[in-house]
């Protein structure tokens, strides 16, 4: 059993106690010359700092942050831990709670520096992710000592790699635009498709979701038409009754979202018990609850892009799965992100390349970073900090038909793939102009 130690300051840290096996369960590559974590230990660990919204509505989605994130800094620790300079050294993650509000995550960002913490891991909200992009920038001018970098796994506006970009932060999601693009791949299609509705959560990220829908559906799909096209407020509508009457009155055919965490849950359960037979072209349907409260309704309805999805038809990839399922047995668990191990694997090599933990050397390593995982590879595209990996679109199911095996969370329910985009499919231009120290 995997456990970790509390610091004076109350944050729970995971990688310096005893490790758990799954990931040799599961076949997962280990460096033969490593060292063991005892050895690792001696050392000074290097701090991992998640600025997460830990508490309040999006809790789920950070808490499924925490258990990716510690399932893959313990794969590394398992395996001896990072060779910096030298020296085997530990990895330590850190809780700092964002509670999803910008100045509590600056607040965050304050105290992991004050602890020592330079990688910062933050991802579920673009608006904390500028945020707290714009502040490690100043802060990297202002204090040379204590210069940070900050990975990114989950904020997806197109701006933050775009004319937003910045030496120190690193993309390891697709993002909306990519994402988009996979979506359109099928709904290209779906030619019985005539009618569709967007709506989004109103920040910049889902504002820019539906920005995208409307130009790639001129693009993709110009005999579409866009019969609702709505932002709602973010976190704070607990009723989408009256959203989804909306969309029932509308004669949509499908809707196109962004949602997230409970937003998506609320909405999908609000649709099915209005009556609302259409399809949902989704970013996050595939897990955090949405599968069972949509339920029968739907299969064959309910899309989602992803980077990678439990029912990748790979031994490698089932053998992945069913480790993370091992490490975490309870089924509302079983939320596994791909691009976050990728991403751990990517830090774990530039620690390795760079032969320090220092944020300058750091950077220019992560900037070389091509890892593989059970199968799966990723890249990193120094022009923009923007992470190149696979993309795959799945078809909400019942576990058992052909191409479901493993549902989610329990529901009864699975995503089979229908699309797969190669990284250099999934890839778009970039207008990043990064200024470099």
């Amino acid at each position: 059993m995997c456990t970790g130690f509390i610091s004076r300051r109350g944050l729970l840290k995971s990688g310096l106690a005893t490790l758990c096996a799954s990931a040799g369960a599961a076949g997962l590559a280990a460096s033969p010359a490593a060292t063991n974590l005892s050895a690792a230990s001696q050392a000074e660990p290097i701090r991992l700092a998640l600025v997460e919204s830990l508490s309040g509505a999006f809790a789920n989605t950070g808490e499924a942050v925490w258990r990716n994130l510690l399932w893959a800094v313990e794969r590394v620790n398992e395996r001896g831990g990072v060779d910096v300079g030298g020296r085997m050294r530990a990895l330590a993650l850190e809780r700092y709670d964002s509670k999803g509000q910008n100045e509590e995550a600056l607040s965050a960002l304050r105290s992991a520096l004050d602890d020592g913490a330079r990688i910062v891991l933050q991802g579920n909200s673009s608006a904390i992710a500028a945020a707290l992009i714009d502040a490690i920038e100043k802060n990297n001018q202002r204090d040379p000592k204590r210069q940070a970098v900050f990975l990114n796994y989950a904020a997806v506006d197109p701006a933050l790699t775009n004319e937003r970009c910045s030496f120190w932060h690193f993309r390891f999601d697709a993002h909306a635009d990519m994402r988009m693009s996979a979506l359109m791949q099928v709904i290209r299609e779906d030619h019985a498709l005539q009618r569709v509705y967007l709506i989004g959560q109103d920040y910049s990220f889902g504002q820019s979701v539906l920005r995208e829908a409307r130009r790639q559906l001129g693009e993709v799909r110009p005999d579409v038409t866009i019969v609702g096209d709505e932002l709602h407020p973010m976190g704070r509508v607990k009723d989408f009754a009256p959203y989804a009457s909306k969309i029932m009155a509308s004669g949509a055919q499908a809707v196109i979202t962004g949602n997230w965490g409970n937003d998506l849950t609320l909405l999908v359960k609000a649709a099915r018990e209005t009556g609302f037979t259409g399809k949902f072209y989704t970013f996050y349907g595939n897990a955090l609850g949405a599968p069972a409260a949509i339920g029968d309704a739907g299969i064959g309805r309910v899309m989602a892009v992803a980077d990678w999805l439990p029912n990748v038809q790979t031994p490698q990839s089932q053998a992945f799965y069913q480790a993370f399922r091992a490490r975490f047995p309870k089924p509302a668990d079983d939320y596994v992100h791909m691009r976050m191990q990728l991403m751990i694997e990517a830090l774990a090599q530039a620690l390795a390349r760079a032969g320090s933990t220092e944020a300058l050397p750091l950077a220019r390593a992560l900037e070389q970073a091509d890892v593989t995982l059970a199968g799966q590879r990723g890249f990193m595209r120094a022009a923009d900090h923007q992470f190149q990996q696979s993309l795959v679109v799945g078809q909400m199911d019942r576990q058992g038909t052909p191409g479901v095996q493993f549902d989610v969370e329990g529901s009864g329910y699975g995503f089979r793939v229908i699309r797969s985009l190669t990284p250099e499919q999934a890839q778009l231009p970039t207008t990043c102009r990064m200024t470099r120290p």
